[in-house]
């Protein structure tokens, strides 16, 4: 079966990006390792938050299918790689997934056809270890196959911007590949930026994150002196947000999740001392605070407990919201884990309440979701807001806790609710 484009990686970035190439009229041909993912597609049930089981029925209306046969590849005419990148253990980027992908695509590459890295890694890799895998096939990149790297910008749970209106960053080997790849994104997107090379927008994706990772470790070292200070963080920055210029609104949390803030930045500081012998001093501090809000979240709960009395030993407290960011289920990397962990090794009865997640795994222990909130909330001795999801209500919060420490800025403050 031919195809004009086949995803590799059917996740958060890759189901997107074929959910708007079926939409756009393409032909599309899904492949993923994951047999559960692959069947689970192909009986039209979706697997991610951003796409419903009727935007799964849609695709496959219009022609998509999911499979785990390579020799599917054989014939088509775009292939685009959105595999995951998590950290190694020494905490730089772990490209296994990559290269299995690629080493799959080299299996099956043929003249003319366009492959695109959407992948996040760090500077070269599309030129130093994509290119020279797949021209194992014999043919050569930018004379007989075209080979690009376009950071993927999927936003879980933005109900503004989505693949087809976010700009799309496109890089090639060559001018030539850059011209093909975004002659494809122009099919499916609503605006191509082509950059100078692959190298480009490998490192702006990395820009992007570091950017945001930095700013939210300054707001997050802001809220340790404001509170030991007596100053209302949230009242700082919603003053300083009225400047119209110079000026964009972070806050404070409880750490950092997903894949990109606690992942991007390191592959940049990892390249950055690899290859020129020094750090990246910005992304390593930026990382060392943000890595200790756990710790740092886990002694104010202690400290809260303690102003009534009560030792975290033997304590109720409920987690709210475990997720990585509010109004989704996806819970990697989420700051939530470390900071449970913390409060069981304290001997802290821990809850938790999320809309969005049923079951939750704290090393060997399974927790369930409490059944009702506002019988979990009277209960608790202690209450931590962790995710601003849209179903919590801060007032009832508020009302029906004895104490809570919201790191989210989502109840009123009182007398016993303490905000980051």
């Amino acid at each position: 079966m031919s195809a004009d484009l086949a995803v590799i990686g059917l996740g958060y970035v890759g189901l997107p990006v074929a959910q708007e190439a079926s939409r756009a009229g393409l032909s599309v041909l899904g492949f993923d390792v994951s047999n559960a993912v692959v069947d689970g597609l192909n009986a039209g049930r979706s697997h991610i938050d951003d796409l419903t089981d009727d935007d799964i029925a849609a695709m496959l209306a219009a022609g998509f299918r999911a499979t785990v046969d390579e020799s599917d590849l054989d014939d088509v005419d775009t292939i685009v790689i959105c595999v995951p990148t998590p950290l190694s253990d020494d905490g730089g980027p772990d490209l296994a997934a990559v290269q299995a992908a690629v080493a799959t695509v080299a299996r099956h590459l043929s003249p003319g056809v366009l492959v695109v890295l959407e992948s996040t890694t760090y500077p070269g890799t599309t030129d130093e270890l994509v290119r020279p895998a797949l021209e194992e096939s014999g043919l050569v990149a930018g004379r007989d196959f075209h080979l690009a790297y376009s950071p993927e910008r999927i936003d879980p749970g933005n109900r503004n911007y989505g693949m087809r209106n976010t700009p799309k960053v496109v890089g090639g080997h060559t001018p030539e590949c850059t011209e093909r790849a975004a002659a494809f994104y122009r099919r499916i997107v609503d605006t191509v930026v082509e950059a100078r090379g692959t190298r480009e927008a490998e490192t702006a994706k990395l820009l992007e994150n570091t950017y945001r990772h930095v700013n939210i470790a300054l707001v997050n070292e802001m809220a340790r002196f404001c509170h030991d200070l007596g100053i209302d963080l949230w009242d700082v920055i919603r003053l300083a947000a009225t400047k119209p210029f110079g000026f964009q609104a972070f806050y404070p949390g409880p750490g950092v999740g997903g894949h990109c803030i606690p992942i991007d930045p390191n592959y940049l500081s990892h390249n950055v001392r690899l290859r020129l012998g020094y750090p990246f001093r910005f992304v390593e501090l930026a990382q060392e605070i943000n890595s200790t809000m756990p710790a740092y979240v886990t002694q104010r709960v202690q400290n809260l407990l303690n102003i009534d009395g009560k030792a975290l030993n033997g304590s109720t407290v409920l987690l709210l919201g475990v997720t990585y960011k509010p109004n989704i289920a996806d819970q990697r990397e989420s700051p939530a884990v470390p900071i449970a962990k913390r409060l069981r090794g304290f001997g802290a009865n821990v809850q938790f309440h999320d809309p969005r997640v049923e079951t939750w795994n704290i090393d060997d222990a399974v927790l369930t979701r409490e059944p009702d909130l506002e019988t979990a909330l009277g209960r608790a001795d202690l209450v931590v807001v962790l995710q601003g999801h849209d179903e919590y209500d801060g007032e009832l919060i508020a009302k029906s806790a004895a104490r809570v420490f919201d790191t989210r800025g989502i109840t009123p403050k009182s007398e016993t609710v303490e905000l980051m």
